[in-house]
């Protein structure tokens, strides 16, 4: 995916960075050890062939005078301290950090790199319908069994891992909604219903999202397209920049709850070990869903995709959603 984000570096910064995460006698020769992977919508991410013949994954923030969305900055950080606590305090399989650089020495951002998982993405066995039907429920209970491992992790604050955080639910996520609002009306992004109205309905439901006492690890970024699979099982969730702490029911897999396009949910609910929401919780993931759209639909401006078509979708889902609440 095109994106002004993408932090793009040639040859001769990409050796240098091989040089200071794995020594000099691992620079390779000539010009093609490097492979840009296209699937990233944010970070730029190349595998690097090393002298020795090994594959590594790079992956560096956006540029320094790119602007970027308030809940985006710092987030490479948020994703290594991510990263070891999923290590620390799990059995979820997750790419090792081999180096991490945020001195800005070599690039004008932060950058680390990890080895190459082999495999695809499950997204891209199922658009390719490299697998059965069965195999593919099977997949999605796994990830909800996996996500609901992560979900164990608990914390002493709401929010992001690497900022002082909230007290409560209810201020943390109140302020992820605002501060994607404010990025919207900075950038004067038309989201189809007036900014007002998403704050409105917000403040009307506050109350339920004070049933989340507890900060639990939430990945909310683990779609299909960040699940690594070989030979048939997962063998490494990828891409935790936005994990915080929160409400598990905020996760990418339950949000087909309210939003059909997004996939059927049931396979992965199965595997994570719910099956029905209460009132209360149907409420909360309506919230979760409103807030993902705002985000998808304010980032195309920051980004400059080079379609619209994610804008048009989010939006007419966005209006639909907020259709469905008011009733």
């Amino acid at each position: 995916m095109e994106s002004i984000t993408k932090n793009r570096q040639p040859p001769r910064v990409l050796r240098q960075i091989i040089e200071r995460a794995y020594g000099p006698d691992q620079v390779p020769d000539g010009d093609d050890f490097a492979v840009e992977l296209g699937d990233g919508y944010f970070n730029i991410a190349y595998v690097l062939t090393l002298r020795s013949g090994r594959r590594v994954v790079l992956k560096i923030a956006p540029p320094a005078h790119v602007t970027v969305l308030t809940c985006e900055r710092g987030i490479m950080r948020n994703e290594v301290a991510a990263l070891a606590l999923i290590a620390d305090l799990t059995d979820v399989p997750v790419p090792a950090v081999e180096h991490v650089d945020v001195t800005h020495e070599l690039v004008d951002a932060d950058w680390f790199v990890m080895p190459l998982i082999e495999g695809a993405t499950l997204a891209a066995l199922t658009d390719s319908a490299a697998l059965t039907e069965a195999g593919a429920a099977g997949l999605r209970r796994d990830l909800g069994a996996l996500n609901r491992e992560l979900n164990g992790i608990v914390g002493d604050r709401f929010g992001p891992l690497h900022m002082p955080g909230f007290g409560t639910w209810r201020e943390a996520f109140a302020s992820m909604m605002e501060d994607i609002l404010r990025d919207g009306e900075r950038a004067g992004v038309d989201l189809g219903v007036p900014y007002e109205a998403i704050r409105g309905d917000l403040a009307a439901h506050l109350d339920v999202l004070d049933e989340v006492t507890e900060p639990r690890f939430v990945e909310w970024d683990l779609w299909p397209g960040n699940v690594m699979v070989h030979d048939g099982r997962i063998v490494a969730l990828i891409d935790h920049e936005r994990a915080l702490y929160g409400d598990p029911l905020i996760e990418a897999g339950f949000t087909g709850v309210d939003l059909p396009d997004f996939g059927d949910p049931s396979d992965f609910m199965r595997g994570y070990g719910l099956e029905e929401l209460t009132p209360a919780e149907q409420t909360r993931r309506r919230l979760y869903s409103a807030y993902v759209l705002v985000l998808m639909i304010v980032e195309t401006a920051y980004r400059r995709y080079p379609d619209d078509g994610q804008y048009h979708w989010a939006r007419g889902l966005l209006s639909g959603l907020m259709e469905l609440g008011g009733r």
